[in-house]
């Protein structure tokens, strides 16, 4: 085999990581939060995460682009800064199904779930703040994560097409359509990953980790 077969195949591994398992992290014994008290959310602030486990880690490698395995907005819920996420594996009781959740930013940069840790914030303050109440509006709706990766489909959603949606339904269009593909035995996609987001013109870093 040569070394270009051997890179689609390790590509192809990976891509599977990131579709099947997605964006989650590790355990550890007693974890902290990468993000300091210091920092102040807004809504509509995209928050980065690099995750713990090696799904994560198989999701940066596949996303040649970035470093990050997922992402969530920031929304103002009742006065209190909170993380609104698609996420799998990460019930928050007995029987709770794959879902877009919302949690503390504390929490959502849990050392057990990041390593690494990043907020970027919206160039127009209006469009972030529209964009978080899209967020909320699809908590409070209960729509379960997409485990097809149908970028199509928004009754579902994964992690990046639940951003991807809020700041469409803002009037903003933080990248294009999505270009990355995947041909697998028990998944066919076309999907955006952390990169394409993160990437974006439309908004700005105002934090990154230490760690």
């Amino acid at each position: 085999m040569t070394d270009a077969a051997r890179g689609v195949c390790l590509a192809t591994a990976l891509a599977a990581a990131l579709l099947i398992a997605a964006c989650g992290g590790g355990k550890s014994e007693e974890p902290l939060s990468l993000l300091p008290d210091s920092c102040t959310l807004l809504p509509g602030d995209l928050l980065f995460r690099r995750g713990t486990s090696m799904t994560s880690n198989a999701v940066v490698m596949a996303d040649r682009k970035g470093e990050f395995s997922h992402v969530g907005i920031v929304a103002d819920s009742a006065g209190v800064m909170m993380v609104v996420h698609a996420v799998p594996d990460e019930p928050d009781f007995k029987g709770d199904p794959d879902r877009v959740k919302m949690e503390s930013p504390a929490s959502f940069f849990s050392t057990d779930r990041a390593s690494k840790g990043v907020v970027c914030r919206p160039n127009d303050a209006e469009v972030g703040k529209r964009a978080a109440s899209e967020a909320l509006s699809i908590y409070h709706r209960g729509t379960l994560f997409d485990h097809q990766y149908n970028s199509d489909d928004s009754t579902t959603m994964y992690c990046t097409e639940l951003i991807v949606r809020c700041y469409q339904k803002a009037g903003c269009e933080l990248t294009g359509p999505p270009t990355h593909t995947y041909s697998l035995p028990i998944l066919s996609c076309t999907c955006w990953l952390p990169s394409d987001l993160y990437h974006s013109k439309a908004i700005r870093e105002v934090w990154m980790s230490e760690k």
